[in-house]
């Protein structure tokens, strides 16, 4: 496992082709923005898991993370 430090604004590349970027740190929470080609999925811990045994998203939480994000932005 590779452990790196970044600051507000600063990225990371992997293998060329997925940037990630440090977008804003507040409290506890890092908000990341992601770069990847279109056959590369990108998907939070929780989601993954859900996919990977075939249980289907909550729609609470869906709702919940839409409403989040938009009062974010």
């Amino acid at each position: 496992m590779l452990v790196l430090s970044r600051k507000c604004g600063e990225t990371i590349v992997i293998d060329d082709r997925i940037r990630v970027t440090v977008e804003s740190v507040q409290g506890g929470r890092v908000r990341l923005s992601i770069e990847a080609p279109a056959e590369v999925e990108v998907d939070r811990e929780e989601i993954w898991m859900r996919k990977r045994l075939g249980v289907a998203p909550r729609r609470d939480a869906a709702s919940r993370e839409a409403s989040c994000w938009a009062e974010a932005n």
